[in-house]
């Protein structure tokens, strides 16, 4: 098979993948009618969401790093699909809560793997090739969303998505292959290197602003009409998908380490317009800025950790966005529901420790263990 077919594939896969954090604004207020709960109790779907999903990641991408993805993928394929057709059976809030989690689990494994097609085919253009999957993880929930929207009630939709997911996932997973004769650090080494957790940090942080969007943009965008919200909630995958492969395209000729600081600050400026309740230019910025540091910080890791076991590496870095999920869903609404200033100011707190961090990792340390990498990614 050519490579350039994995693109097709990782693309198609990640616009199902993008279902479970893009569509969450849409479904979150159809979840929270059915099971008669509150904005609180039903966020935690998201923040489970985000714990599955990047927790399960390292697993899944070390026994696809080692044995091949194939079988990881079909497996994971059937639990993606699980979530969705579960949810819609649910009766309870917690039958939710563990079908959500399940199919999180599935939805993990596959964006690791997916985004990872990129990582090992594509070395000389990886940014590029990582942001033409990615861009699958806003379109598809662009494409859902307004369907979404215009839905009563959450077990009907659930039940198609979950239907087609079954169908589609599990045929595609069989065609997925990785290269062999790959180099690079093994987990082991990487996660022992001081310079691993100061990128895992700037991950975390720097996240967060695109989380608290992604999971609260039906609340903080209560000020405006419902127009305007519907609209939001629709072009806010176009624009986290969108803004990936053109960041990628950027950083395969500035580089992709000084490409990830400029997006890190852009988040910060996204994040002041927030902070000044300014919430449309907030999530046009955050959107197309957060969507592209995701996979960015998989390219940085890349780079300086080597390709022969990425998926398990970026699949650990992965694990930040968990940290990042909680800090962005279930502390953003509680600092909220304090007061919305308190909120907005911990989002630029995050922030701007996310761009500070990598900016000081790459520009003021000489670290030793890969410094011909890091001359090349700057």
């Amino acid at each position: 098979m050519k490579k350039e077919n994995f693109i097709i594939i990782g693309f198609v896969i990640m616009s199902f993948n993008s279902l479970y954090q893009y569509s969450w604004n849409a479904l979150e207020p159809l979840l929270k009618e059915g099971f008669s709960v509150s904005i609180v109790e039903i966020s935690l779907g998201f923040s489970l969401f985000t714990i599955f999903s990047s927790g399960f990641q390292p697993l899944g991408g070390n026994f696809a790093d080692k044995f091949g993805p194939k079988k990881v993928a079909l497996i994971s394929s059937v639990l993606s699909a699980l979530g969705f057709l579960g949810t819609s059976f649910s009766s309870s809030i917690y039958e939710f809560f563990i079908f959500w989690s399940l199919g999180s689990i599935g939805e993990g494994i596959l964006y690791g793997i997916s985004s990872n097609l990129a990582v090992k085919w594509f070395k000389k253009r990886m940014a590029f090739a990582t942001g033409l999957i990615s861009l699958g993880f806003g379109l598809g929930s662009a494409f859902a969303d307004p369907f979404i929207l215009m839905s009563k009630s959450f077990r009907v939709v659930t039940l198609i998505i979950g239907l087609t997911e079954l169908i589609i996932l599990p045929i595609l997973s069989l065609f997925i292959e990785y290269p062999t004769m790959q180099s690079g650090k093994s987990p082991k080494e990487a996660i022992l290197s001081k310079t691993f957790w100061l990128i895992y940090l700037s991950f975390v942080t720097a996240t967060v602003p695109l989380l608290v969007i992604s999971s609260s943009l039906s609340i903080i965008g209560k000020v405006l009409s419902f127009q305007e919200l519907s609209i939001l909630i629709s072009i806010f995958p176009v624009l986290s998908g969108s803004g990936r492969p053109i960041f990628g395209q950027i950083a395969d000729k500035l580089g992709v380490i000084k490409t990830t600081v400029i997006v890190d600050g852009i988040i910060v400026l996204g994040s002041v317009s927030l902070f000044f309740n300014q919430i449309i230019p907030a999530v046009v910025v955050i959107g197309l800025a957060g969507g592209a540091v995701i996979t960015l910080y998989f390219n940085v890791s890349g780079i300086v950790f080597g390709t022969r076991y990425s998926t398990v590496n970026n699949g650990i870095l992965y694990t930040g966005k968990a940290v990042a999920g909680f800090l962005g869903s279930v502390m953003f609404n509680y600092l909220f529901l304090l007061n919305p200033a308190l909120a907005y100011l911990f989002v630029l707190l995050s922030s701007t420790v996310g761009a500070v961090t990598l900016y000081f990792i790459f520009h003021h340390t000489q670290p030793a263990e890969s410094s011909s990498q890091f001359r090349r990614g700057l």
